[in-house]
């Protein structure tokens, strides 16, 4: 079964974008090409910030919606207290 990955990134504007992926490298590269989502393309550079495993779609886009849902300083405490930086 692949792995599947949750990650944030910290937009040029400072904004965090929030999405899923199976190869994180990968697509965060095409953020940075502006081949990413809409959201992305207008606010680049991004920077990886965060990421975490899932060992299915379906869970990784299921954190998604729920990190997604939380407020701006929701986000930033849960960043602070899952990072390892």
């Amino acid at each position: 079964m692949d792995k599947y990955f949750f990650y944030v990134v910290l937009c040029r504007n400072g904004a965090f974008y929030a999405g899923t992926t199976n190869d994180v490298s990968h697509r965060i590269k095409m953020h940075n090409e502006g081949k990413g989502a809409k959201y992305t393309r207008a606010n680049r550079p991004v920077k990886l910030i965060y990421q975490e495993t899932f060992a299915s779609k379906g869970e990784a886009l299921s954190f998604e919606l729920k990190f997604k849902r939380l407020s701006r300083q929701q986000k930033e405490i849960y960043l602070k207290n899952h990072c390892n930086h």
